[in-house]
């Protein structure tokens, strides 16, 4: 199921053209020209990476927690249900929400922070502007952590997070590039194909967490020990 992670991220990319797309194309140019142009144009999404590859980290050792509790196949059930809630809970509800838990003043300091990184114009700069970028509200983040979350190890959750990071590096790199938008339509198809892909990940995670014996798609695994494996390595 790891492989998700980087299908994700190739499927976000295009999501993140519309969302995002609006920081890659403002980066600030420098003084310098050639590599340099290009080096921080790799930086700001080698720098997204880097962010994404660490929330991996927390979201890891949250579902370690929970596996430790022998909760492995019912945390993959409940990270393929807080997909499809996400799909269908509306953007307002998810404003409020962050207004409500003091996130919303936790993100306007990010974005305070990235304007001094903008007014830098230094190449690492646009290193700190992606790791920054990497914490802003968005959908498709949320969902690859709700992935995150049933991986089994910590190591492995980082690597779902790194590689969806990857997914969205090649498109969001091509963008920064070239400074223009794909064309309208083609960001109104994928836009309007993401909740599709994503209810599809999770049946995905819903059937790994069923135990249904079939093979890749929801294999059947000994719960209890694993609970204990995971005791015993604590020890």
């Amino acid at each position: 199921m790891i492989w998700t992670g980087f299908l994700l991220g190739i499927l976000g990319s295009f999501h993140c053209v519309g969302m995002c797309g609006a920081i890659a194309l403002s980066l600030p140019v420098g003084k310098g020209s050639g590599w340099s142009f290009v080096a921080g144009r790799f930086l700001y999404n080698l720098g997204r990476m880097v962010t994404y590859s660490l929330l991996g980290a927390v979201a890891g050792l949250l579902g370690k927690s929970l596996q430790l509790a022998g909760l492995q196949q019912t945390l993959s059930i409940l990270s393929g249900v807080l997909i499809l809630l996400l799909v269908v809970v509306p953007a307002t509800a998810s404003a409020k929400f962050r207004k409500a838990t003091g996130l919303e003043a936790v993100l306007t300091q990010v974005k305070k922070t990235m304007g001094l990184f903008f007014q830098k114009k230094g190449v690492w700069a646009l290193g700190g502007v992606g790791l920054l970028n990497g914490l802003l509200p968005c959908g498709f983040v949320y969902f690859a952590l709700a992935g995150a979350v049933s991986m089994p190890t910590v190591p492995q959750a980082m690597l779902y997070m790194l590689l969806f990071g990857a997914g969205t590096f090649p498109l969001m790199f091509l963008l920064s590039l070239s400074g223009k938008y794909l064309q309208l339509g083609v960001r109104r198809f994928f836009t309007r194909a993401i909740p599709y892909a994503a209810t599809c990940l999770a049946i995905l995670f819903i059937l790994r967490g069923l135990n249904l014996g079939i093979p890749y798609v929801s294999p059947a695994t000994d719960t209890t020990h694993m609970a204990h494996s995971a005791m015993s390595s604590c020890h």
